[in-house]
């Protein structure tokens, strides 16, 4: 969620960086497509992680309620 603009984003990052560092943005949700992260379980096939990840492992209540607080948050602050 970025506080400037009200609105979420699919952020990308390099290396060891992350979202939470990045001032003014608020994960919701994050996802690690790095090889490490999906090759035991799906090898080559990365769509297929991301699909099983968003169907059956993301607790979208849990995200709902992230998203919420990170609303709130950015009001709270007069962002």
């Amino acid at each position: 969620y970025n506080d400037e603009s009200k609105k979420l984003s699919v952020t990308k990052t390099i290396g060891a960086d992350n979202p939470m560092t990045t001032p003014g943005n608020t994960p919701i949700l994050t996802m690690d497509v790095w090889e490490h992260a999906y090759y035991l379980d799906y090898q080559n096939l990365r769509p297929s992680y991301v699909n099983a990840f968003l169907d059956k492992l993301v607790n979208w209540e849990y995200v709902a309620s992230n998203l919420e607080r990170a609303v709130a948050a950015s009001r709270e602050a007069g962002l």
